[in-house]
């Protein structure tokens, strides 16, 4: 972490559900102080992060102390309970304090309208490999944040993967759409070509195995070549041979991925604007 981030001045996490606590073990594990951490959720325990001291747990943000003045904010709970929320940090969100959001559908906007019309406001979509240091976070900013601030959201993210600034918050729908819901197409592409494994005639066991060991390897090498992806398919794919057989039906513009992946991002794009209103 940055020598910004190593302050004692505390960090709020608010919520610690499966992505707050990744964060949390990603920040602790990049160098931020146990005890500037301050964690909040009615769920929460000294169990969860044992480094964190047991007075740093806080039920609810209502019962943070107004002489805590917080060096950032990062708000992780579910975007229907986000203006109460608000309420309740304002005393900790001081001139100054960078706040994160990583609710979907919550506007820049939205958090200015809920805590003042200050200029040090985050939005962020992160996703759940962040639980292993594989994620990938979309950030954008409101105009006029310090570069300070700016630098410390992009450290936050960091640490639990990578992170990269969208050109604008327009697009947030769609990053979310892509890679914040991403994981769970690819969890459901490994379960679909598990079960065509065993449909084929292998066993449960081994065709799961052989599924996630497949999209795992395939994942790492398109991170790692510098070939990309469509290249990177060309190369296994032999004319004649049985990978062309498999992508003459799965790259059918009518009832292949392409229709299909497009329609489901389409989808979870409009939701996340819905969610937003």
């Amino acid at each position: 972490m940055r020598d910004h981030f190593s302050s004692d001045s505390p960090l709020v996490l608010v919520g610690c559900g499966h992505m707050g606590r990744a964060l949390a073990e990603g920040w602790l594990e990049a160098g931020l102080k146990p005890e500037a951490l301050v964690i909040v959720d009615p769920a929460a325990s000294v169990g969860v992060l044992k480094a964190v001291p047991a007075e740093n747990f806080i039920a609810a943000p209502a019962d943070l102390s107004n002489d805590l003045i917080a060096r950032a904010v990062v708000l992780a709970v579910k975007p229907q309970i986000m203006a109460s929320v608000f309420a309740d940090i304002k005393p900790v969100a001081q001139i100054g304090t960078l706040v994160v959001s990583i609710a979907g559908g919550i506007t820049l906007a939205t958090i200015a309208d809920g805590l003042g019309d200050e200029p040090d406001y985050v939005r962020a979509m992160p996703n759940t490999p962040a639980a292993v240091g594989a994620g990938i976070t979309g950030l954008v900013a409101r105009a006029g944040i310090s570069d300070g601030n700016r630098a410390l959201a992009c450290d936050l993210f960091a640490a639990v993967g990578s992170a990269v600034w969208v050109p604008g918050e327009n697009h947030m729908n769609t990053v979310t759409a892509v890679s914040g819901s991403g994981p769970a197409y690819v969890f459901h592409l490994i379960e679909v070509m598990a079960a065509a494994g065993v449909a084929e005639g292998l066993p449960a066991d081994m065709a799961m195995q052989l599924a996630k060991a497949t999209v795992a390897g395939a994942g790492e090498l398109a991170e790692q070549s510098d070939e990309d992806p469509s290249q990177l398919r060309i190369n296994v794919t032999s004319p004649g041979g049985t990978t062309a057989a498999a992508l003459a039906v799965l790259m059918d513009a009518q009832t292949g991925f392409p229709k299909v992946v497009g329609a489901g991002v389409k989808a979870a794009a409009e939701r996340s604007k819905e969610l937003g209103k």
